[in-house]
């Protein structure tokens, strides 16, 4: 009789666990890049609105009022490159780019302002564990 050709279960099997295995040791690198990508994204953001509230300052002698939000924007639109307000990478309202004017944490908006400091409003811990996003 001829020999077969294919492959035998146990052939398949070893090839499945070493598959296996490699992609138990990928897959936590791959997700750990993921969060940290993700915490670098809310650096940026926040980074984009702080220097522009220091350039309005320095230009203006004191960091923009709040009137309400479209006002504060306006303010800053000169400072912002490309005058696009960055929209929160994050929490309930990521791809949003609203703002509140409170100290304390709004859920309805994405930013909060307060005399001058800037932060993401959530208060949840960061992707990749290495804080809460509102100490940013």
């Amino acid at each position: 009789m001829k020999g077969r050709s294919g492959f035998t279960l146990v052939e398949l099997v070893v090839v499945i666990l070493i598959l296996g295995i490699l992609a138990g040791v990928a897959a936590p690198k791959l997700f750990d890049t993921s969060a940290k990508a993700t915490d670098n994204s809310v650096r940026t953001s926040l980074a984009i609105i702080r220097d522009a509230i220091e350039l309005y300052a320095a230009e203006q002698g004191s960091v923009p009022t709040w009137s309400n939000e479209a006002t504060f924007k306006s303010d800053l639109d000169p400072y912002i490159r490309g005058s696009v307000f960055p929209t929160c990478p994050v929490g309930a309202n990521a791809g949003a780019s609203t703002i509140s004017n409170a100290g304390a944490t709004d859920a309805a908006t994405a930013w909060r302002y307060n005399g001058g400091e800037f932060f993401i409003n959530d208060g949840g811990a960061s992707a990749s564990g290495i804080g809460n996003y509102d100490t940013f």
